[in-house]
């Protein structure tokens, strides 16, 4: 069903890039994160973002 305003698996996908940006909040509080470590950092959170754009261009949902 398109358009829904409560999808399962969005939220998943939003629970998911919000542990992605805390988790790497929190280590860069901790620590000076390296330039590799950064770009990690960085592409995982990049790949959060494409994964949950990808389900709400496919699905329609909505927040």
């Amino acid at each position: 069903m398109r358009g829904l305003l409560l999808c399962s698996e969005r939220q998943r996908l939003e629970e998911e890039l919000v542990e992605t940006r805390t988790r790497g909040r929190n280590l860069s509080r901790l620590r000076q994160l390296t330039p590799p470590e950064r770009a990690a950092w960085e592409q995982r959170e990049r790949a959060a973002q494409a994964r949950l754009r990808d389900h709400e261009t496919q699905h329609g949902c909505q927040r």
